[in-house]
């Protein structure tokens, strides 16, 4: 079927056309009783219109129309329906949550007796080391250079930035233990914020460097990345260094931001309006097909939808300055392991489509590759997926913590600090791919980019792991 506007010329119409012709307003009553009728190509194509549609009317602060998105949208949308059920459901909480914000005390008091508790933040990040490769392949390349870098020494000592998996430190220990020299004195300072995880880690390794005979020791340092003190690192001479950062340098970017923002309360306005990424491909029936179908159809945000947190490079003074510390203590290697997605715009309507793009491959992965319990996968996607994209959408300023970028980012951000970016080791890469092949699935792949690795689910970027040196 085709239809013609005044002085245009023919276009086929899709759902979407169709969807967007109907005006979302009350009078289509509730339950809205047709959404329940569409075949689920359709309904995915309706919510991510719906959700498109929703965030302008947030972004522009039009909450009546938000509110009638929102509405239509929890027909639709489900934490155990299919997988764009399940992204829509995520979304719409975020969304939800963001309007919510407009009212402190309300959005207080709503919260007030949630409770986080630690072991349920220690077992989501057990489920998502254990049912995605990511962090296997990252600990497998880390622990590559590390080994290379750290040959014939006698004295080492790592800094993990992040310390909340044992499994990598362990591994580099049993290789350690098989060096033909014999195996070094080995230190590993431990930075996080929760003292439980840290105690974990610290009996898990301490035990193994007993069995294997090598002298360890654990300087364990309970903070937050943004507050380190750098002389608890307690960094001596005649020691080969190496750091360690896994998913966690995007995190010192929020101090910036709450600085600028205190210089200018409104913020940058978008004067371009949002710029949606026309390269952004996944493979054939998966989700990106239908966010490309929504996209063809010339989705453009309200010219309102700038929110107000500025992305520059210059402007990260906290980063700098922390980077610039870590080159201070001279270490013969530093690997960053990231998350490769633009999740950093300064609008509302970028990060959301970015972050459609990256979660919808995510939750793609689990839907083909997890043979575990529907209550695992519901708990990695609540727990973590959920609270990552509430975090991206809802929050501004200090406590947008999830500002993931892309490796050209890092890249630059990284070398002005004084360091070189070198090549992660052949070998390390051969170990990497085994690992994959090992998952049998053939949408996990590695793509190898001027020496850093890039972990992609079809053709779609993930992760970024790259490696450091001081400038000489």
């Amino acid at each position: 079927m085709a239809f013609q506007d005044e002085g245009s010329s023919s276009v086929t119409s899709s759902p979407l056309q169709f969807f967007s012709m109907m005006s979302l307003s009350p009078s289509l009553g509730t339950p809205y009783p047709w959404l329940k009728e569409l075949k689920s190509e359709e309904r995915g194509l309706y919510l991510i219109h719906l959700l498109l549609t929703c965030a302008n009317h947030v972004a522009s602060g039009s909450l009546e129309n938000a509110n009638i998105a929102l509405e239509q949208i929890s027909q639709l949308a489900s934490p155990d329906g299919d997988t764009m059920q399940r992204i829509a459901a995520y979304f719409t909480e975020a969304l939800a949550d963001r309007i919510l914000k407009s009212w402190p005390g309300l959005h207080k008091a709503l919260n007030s007796t949630r409770i986080s508790l630690i072991s349920d933040e220690i077992l989501v990040r057990k489920l998502f080391f254990e049912l995605f490769p990511f962090l296997k392949v990252a600990f497998v390349l880390t622990n590559q250079a590390i080994t290379e870098a750290i040959e014939g020494e006698k004295m080492v000592h790592i800094i993990d930035l992040h310390a909340s998996e044992p499994a990598q430190w362990v591994a580099l220990l049993q290789v350690l233990s098989a060096r033909t020299e014999g195996p070094p004195h080995l230190r590993i300072t431990a930075v996080h914020q929760q003292k439980e995880v840290l105690e974990q880690m610290a009996h898990r390794l301490t035990e193994e460097a007993e069995k294997l005979d090598i002298p360890f020791q654990f300087n364990p340092i309970i903070s937050k990345l943004e507050n380190l003190d750098m002389e608890k690192l307690r960094v001596k001479t005649g020691e080969a260094l190496v750091v360690s950062s896994v998913l966690q340098l995007h995190s010192l970017l929020a101090s910036d931001d709450e600085l600028l923002r205190k210089k200018s309360p409104l913020g940058p306005k978008n004067l371009n309006g949002t710029h949606f990424p026309r390269a952004l491909q996944m493979s054939q029936s998966t989700l990106g097909e239908l966010l490309e179908k929504d996209l063809v159809n010339g989705y453009s945000p309200s010219p309102d939808s700038a929110s107000s947190s500025p992305l520059s490079l210059n402007g990260s003074a906290k980063m700098d300055s922390f980077l610039n510390a870590l080159w201070g203590l001279t270490p013969k290697l530093m690997v960053v392991t990231e998350q490769d997605s633009n999740h950093n715009g300064s609008t509302l309507m970028e990060r959301l489509l970015e972050a459609l793009y990256s979660y919808a491959a995510l939750f793609d992965c689990l839907e083909s590759t997890v043979s575990r319990t529907p209550l695992e996968r519901q708990k990695v996607e609540k727990m973590l997926f959920g609270e990552e994209i509430k975090n991206i959408i809802a929050c501004e300023g200090a406590e947008r913590k999830e500002r993931h970028e892309k490796l050209d980012k890092w890249i630059q951000r990284v070398d002005s600090a004084g360091f070189v970016n070198i090549p992660l080791s052949y070998y390390g890469m051969m170990q990497a791919r085994r690992l994959l092949q090992g998952y049998g699935c053939d949408g996990y792949k590695i793509r190898e980019e001027n020496g850093n690795v890039l972990i992609c689910w079809q053709d779609r970027p993930l992760y970024s792991i790259s490696a450091w040196r001081c400038r000489k």
